[in-house]
């Protein structure tokens, strides 16, 4: 009992000091972030199957933009109730390729050939 007592109080304090010398909007800020950020896990585990929700942990570490395009569109579509049932890995892979063809960057590579003094005859020699 004594540990849980101090660890409460600890918490008690350190709230106190962050209220006293922290910004409390920022503090606000970081909480509605939190709820934020505990709201769209909830609603991707309930989307999500599990080798889903693993490829996409691992999408988040080589591609975290992409991985927040494709987690916004999985709320999307589960708050207008388009999804039906959990999601499996084979349509979150389904998914990403969507995702890539919207975002697909399209590179050119462009030759700037600049005019100069070199000639193609040889009059060097």
């Amino acid at each position: 009992m004594a540990d849980e007592e101090l660890e409460a109080l600890r918490k008690q304090r350190l709230t106190e000091l962050l209220a006293k010398h922290g910004d409390p909007n920022d503090a606000a800020q970081q909480e509605a972030k939190h709820r934020e950020a505990e709201m769209r896990n909830s609603i991707l585990m309930q989307v999500l199957d599990q080798s889903a929700r693993a490829r996409l942990s691992n999408l988040a570490l080589v591609k975290p933009e992409k991985m927040k395009a494709v987690e916004n569109y999985l709320i999307q579509m589960a708050k207008y109730g388009h999804l039906s049932g959990k999601v499996s890995e084979q349509g979150l892979i389904e998914i990403l390729e969507k995702v890539s063809q919207q975002t697909e960057k399209k590179t050119t590579v462009k030759f700037n050939r600049r005019k100069a003094m070199d000639s193609d005859e040889d009059d060097d020699y």
